[in-house]
């Protein structure tokens, strides 16, 4: 393209070429997707709890990395089972699906390192955990592990995301939980469906919390 603007440009002294010559569209890279076994393989080898307990509230309410970092204690709403999301990307506020394992492992988290104000705190406990701390822990869980793959906290959201269509769930309840659409009801059973892959995929990042939490 550039050659071609070149030609007509400056050899041919045709300055509206550019405007007449469509740039060729980059193709969209392919998302990186986990396999559920490789999740939990990649989130077992997280050596930081707070970074490892991030990621996998991450991937199991699908969020992005600077809404997990955001997150408060009060965002963690066990009485209604849901996740409110506050800082969305573009200010959207929304609420995700707060699973029993998931609410199992921040709790055996709270226990243990008792953050006051937001959930992952960074190294001032008033300010929340900085992106490039998970980004580096994602690196280091990688090299760890051996996994081929360039896994980022996105990849755990669009990993969520495949893995819940891949179980059958309805792809506009998918949208809301991404906020990618306008809210909708919530049927019942998609809900239901959600749940128990969401319960199957986390099962084990629950148990080994667990067990690192004494709990």
């Amino acid at each position: 393209m550039c050659a071609l603007r070149f030609f007509y440009g400056i050899t041919l002294g045709q300055d509206d070429v550019p405007e007449r010559i469509p740039y060729a569209r980059e193709p969209r890279k392919i998302p990186v997707i986990l396999s559920a076994d490789e999740v939990a393989q990649f989130l077992e080898a997280v050596s930081s709890l707070e970074a490892r307990v991030a990621l996998t509230t991450a991937y199991a309410a699908g969020l992005r990395v600077g809404e997990v970092c955001g997150l408060k204690i009060e965002d963690i709403d066990s009485s209604r089972m849901v996740v409110h999301v506050r800082h969305g990307k573009g200010t959207k506020a929304r609420y995700v699906m707060l699973s029993n394992e998931l609410l199992g492992i921040l709790r055996s988290y709270w226990r243990l390192s008792r953050p006051t104000g937001f959930l992952f705190p960074g190294r001032d406990a008033d300010r929340p955990i900085e992106p490039t701390f998970l980004n580096a822990a994602c690196r280091s869980a990688v090299a760890a592990t051996g996994l081929s793959k360039r896994v980022t906290v996105h990849t755990l959201r669009h990993s969520f995301a495949t893995h819940l269509l891949e179980n059958g769930t309805d792809i506009r309840i998918i949208q809301v939980l991404l906020s990618h659409a306008k809210r909708q009801s919530f049927t019942a059973s998609s809900i239901a469906r959600s749940s128990v892959l969401i319960r199957s995929l986390i099962w084990r990042m629950a148990r080994f919390s667990s067990s690192k939490a004494n709990c």
